[in-house]
């Protein structure tokens, strides 16, 4: 688990294809990796990875097949930057919100514009993330923890503070980049629970029936 607050940022320092998926050696920059160990999880991005080498100047991570395809990790080259955190512990102040490391999907950035001296940020998500996207809700982009200022179908907005584009990758979006989202986890979870003892039997999510059934729509 993580709470979405980037320690770091890194680069992608070398990509070794692996027989379908990758491996990936991160110049992990002023990460401190002291506390360490092999097995360890650190989110790229917003990927959670495990680390599975520690050369002393960063780490080795493997990138799955199913990783490759849910996520922009598929689009990475070397030099590319990267936002970086590690798992938290019972100790981490929680600053942001609960995130998983596991992208639910892939937005793109649709507007990017100053606003005073922060930047409003919009992105276009999948329809299908729509549902799990509410106004001053949290939502995990490219692994940082933003509030959901203005939802429209499926599109959001972000305010953006200074602080945030120094410390993160998110100086370097430009129109059209491809981000890693991944919604509020109690959403998901929220989901399959109003499901019930159907959720065995019942291939899609949430629908407007169910929201009807238990109260959640007039």
């Amino acid at each position: 688990m993580f709470t979405g607050i980037i320690a770091a940022v890194g680069t992608i320092a070398a990509i070794q294809p692996r027989g379908g998926d990758i491996r990936l050696r991160i110049a992990t920059g002023n990460l401190d990796l002291s506390d360490v160990r092999l097995g360890d999880s650190i989110a790229v991005s917003g990927v959670c990875l495990t680390v599975i080498e520690l050369p002393g100047d960063g780490c080795w991570v493997d990138v799955s097949h199913e990783t490759l395809e849910r996520t922009i990790l598929s689009e990475a080259k070397s030099g590319t930057s990267v936002n970086l955190e590690k798992a938290l512990t019972p100790t981490t102040r929680l600053g942001g919100h609960l995130v998983s490391g596991h992208v639910d999907g892939i937005g793109a950035v649709s507007q990017w514009r100053p606003d005073g001296r922060s930047w409003r940020l919009r992105i276009q998500a999948p329809d299908t993330l729509a549902r799990y996207i509410a106004e001053k809700g949290s939502i995990c982009v490219d692994g940082v923890s933003l509030t959901v200022n203005r939802v429209a179908g499926a599109a959001f907005e972000l305010n953006i503070v200074p602080h945030t584009l120094t410390a993160t990758t998110l100086a370097d979006f430009k129109i059209g980049r491809r981000v890693n989202l991944e919604v509020d986890l109690i959403a998901r979870y929220l989901e399959r629970l109003l499901l019930g003892d159907r959720a065995a039997q019942i291939a899609g999510g949430l629908t407007e029936a169910l929201l009807r059934e238990h109260g959640f729509w007039k």
